[in-house]
């Protein structure tokens, strides 16, 4: 662990502190504070190729990395789009500020202590803005699970509405590699190469769905590219901090929505070129929530103390001994997942064992091919133990996984004798901190669940009415149709 830890490499302890003294909020109109971007991509995974990944092209973000940091264990809390956006933007975890169902129809005000980072930014005197890549004009994803007006949270789209030298605290939101993918014909990624996790079954379906995916992938990094370019075609490139990192983890069955790693890891890269050593690499644990301190900290802004998230770049920084993430409802699908995430172990305690893990879910079953796929083979009995697990109709109250030894979280641990110490260990850190911090009211008012039912029930019908489908198709049929469009 020293070895991983030693490669947090940062350029001095002093830089830091002379930056912030010279990019403070005080005397602002004599000092040049750092422009501060974070670019975000919806639903991406670590499979890049600066994250060792093959047969996935990206230069661009693989550039980015030999700039800057890039860290490995960066985990999200929550599995889901809005939800985690929630947190990002204000440094909460969701369960304690009434943000952790995903799109309530019935949305709170966020408590009135509690204030969007975006507001901190502007009295420290950034401008602040939420845009994409292809039209300047248009707002990127504000779907936070509280009640806003987006033109009051953000002062435009875009930093070129800014008055002259005024630095900017930007988003700008990618929308790939979300779901439906697309081809990427000029880097096409061969079906017949790429690594298929063994949770999955090694079908050309599965296959074709994660060239897909990688190549969608790829998308995000063109549009990575388009962001550097511009940045150092109008001179921002050297007084502009960036982070880039996705939303949650990879869309895929098991990931989105559920709390094994492939659901809330995801990447970060810091690009700081006055203080972090360039090609450096760190080990240690990051949520999502300490993205919003983080950038605070790093434009001289007092970091609130009723903040969750907390700063992760320099050398004093406290350290995170685990990582919390959550599941509850998402569209229509009731739910309530709590994990921890320590350096070694991934403790998960389901709060509705009764339940199948593949509850049905309209977004999944149209856009996930694989899905159908296992449920199919399930029936002819073709999966191994450890795909169909995942289809089983019950799930165990509590779950353990090693992660040293068991990255993709397919041995339970949880009745190991031997792991008993570990697994109370882990029992109490997600005790404490349910008390803490899950401030949430359970279960969810019926009008809600009713609610998110309905519109997804519409929703499917219409997604299946536009590719000519009957929304009460068989698995087989449905699967004859994914292998039509997916295999020529």
């Amino acid at each position: 662990m020293l070895d991983k830890i030693s490669k947090c490499r940062f350029l001095s302890t002093s830089a830091l502190s002379a930056l912030l003294l010279t990019t403070g909020c005080t005397n602002r109109e004599k000092v040049s504070q750092p422009n501060i971007l974070w670019i975000m991509a919806d639903d991406l995974g670590v499979e890049l190729g600066c994250y060792g990944v093959d047969h996935v092209y990206t230069p661009n973000i693989d550039r980015l990395a030999s700039q800057g940091t890039l860290y490995r264990n960066m985990f999200t809390v929550a599995a889901v789009s809005s939800v985690s956006r929630s947190s990002m933007i204000t440094g909460m975890y969701p369960t304690s500020i009434d943000c952790h169902q995903h799109r309530k129809q019935y949305k709170t005000s966020l408590p009135d202590s509690i204030i969007p980072i975006t507001e901190y930014f502007r009295q420290a005197g950034y401008f602040v803005c939420n845009g994409t890549v292809n039209d300047r004009t248009k707002f990127g994803k504000t779907d936070y699970n509280f009640t806003h007006d987006v033109k009051t949270l953000y002062d435009g789209t875009d930093w070129r509405e800014r008055e002259e030298g005024q630095p900017f605290f930007a988003q700008i939101q990618i929308s790939y590699p979300h779901r439906p993918f697309i081809e990427d014909k000029e880097h096409p990624v061969d079906p017949n190469l790429v690594d298929i996790p063994l949770y999955y079954p090694d079908h050309p379906i599965t296959r074709k769905d994660w060239a897909m995916y990688l190549e969608t992938v790829q998308a995000v990094d063109r549009q990575v590219g388009v962001i550097l370019q511009r940045l150092e075609n109008e001179g921002l490139l050297d007084n502009t901090i960036i982070f880039f990192f996705g939303d949650q983890g990879h869309p895929h069955v098991r990931s989105k929505q559920f709390m094994y790693e492939e659901g809330t890891h995801t990447p970060l890269i810091v690009r700081w070129p006055d203080f972090l050593s360039p090609g450096g690499e760190c080990y240690d644990l990051i949520s999502n929530i300490d993205l919003s301190a983080q950038a605070l900290m790093t434009a001289g802004i007092e970091i609130p103390s009723y903040m969750h998230g907390q700063p992760f770049i320099g050398e004093k920084t406290p350290k995170r001994a685990y990582i919390a993430s959550m599941r509850d409802r998402r569209d229509e699908t009731v739910d309530r997942i709590r994990a921890v995430r320590t350096e070694q172990f991934r403790y998960i305690r389901n709060f509705y064992p009764e339940l199948p893990y593949a509850q049905w879910n309209s977004y999944k079953k149209f856009n996930y091919p694989v899905l159908t796929l296992m449920q199919v083979m399930l029936k002819n009995g073709e999966l191994t133990d450890i795909q169909a697990h995942f289809l089983s109709e019950s799930r165990p109250v509590e779950e353990l996984y090693d992660i040293q030894k068991d990255p993709f979280c397919v041995n339970n641990l949880a009745d190991d004798p031997t792991l008993n110490e570990e697994l109370l260990k882990m029992r109490d850190i997600m005790d404490n901190w349910l008390v803490r911090y899950d401030l949430a009211i359970y279960p969810e008012t019926q009008e809600e669940i009713d609610y998110a039912k309905r519109i997804m029930d519409e929703q499917f019908k219409s997604w299946m009415s536009k590719i000519g489908l009957s929304p009460d198709i068989s698995d087989e049929d449905f699967l004859e149709w994914w292998q039509k469009k997916l295999i020529p």
